[in-house]
């Protein structure tokens, strides 16, 4: 199996992508549902630039002691925090996350949405339909399609072993 090509952003990258994201947004969202860890950043800058104040927080986790890996991506998601549904009951929630690879994360939080009686929108900064596990389903808005592993500049380690920084610089030269 080969391993996956790795793509490095730096943050004017991440300034543009969210640059193409904006105009693609069609009516106003009540809420924000940013998904930890990959949705805040990302989604932190959106809510900005939107102006969307009332921002809320999912963190899911699907289990890794599965021993195949197959069985693993198939696994029930475990929710660790997730808002009330009073919070989303009728609400139109533009749930933000960095990537949408399998697809997992985000439709799971997307569908509880739904069942909350709220009316969920994804929103992410790359999608991989090569490793999409939901068909023909996509996110409702993405701002580039890849193959890639995409590390983000805020996931670059900071006096790590790996020698990223001389690669491909994280911030842009001031």
């Amino acid at each position: 199996m080969q391993a996956a090509r790795r793509e490095f952003l730096t943050w004017e990258d991440v300034e543009g992508l969210i640059d193409h994201l904006l105009p693609q947004f069609e009516g106003e969202f009540d809420t924000m549902l940013m998904v930890t860890r990959g949705g805040l950043i990302p989604g932190g800058l959106l809510a900005e630039a939107m102006g969307i104040a009332n921002i809320l927080i999912a963190a899911v986790d699907f289990p890794t002691e599965l021993a195949m890996e197959k069985a693993r991506l198939y696994a029930w998601p475990q929710f660790i925090q997730f808002p009330e549904e009073n919070l989303l009951q009728g609400k139109r929630v533009l749930v933000v996350d960095d990537v949408w690879g399998s697809g997992r994360t985000i439709t799971a939080v997307k569908n509880r949405v739904s069942a909350a009686g709220g009316f969920p929108y994804t929103c992410v900064l790359h999608f991989n339909p090569y490793r999409n596990l939901f068909g023909a389903a996509h996110p409702d808005y993405y701002a580039a399609i890849t193959d890639a592993h995409i590390v983000y500049p805020w996931e670059i380690e900071r006096g790590g072993s790996e020698k990223v920084l001389l690669d491909h610089p994280p911030f842009p030269p001031a």
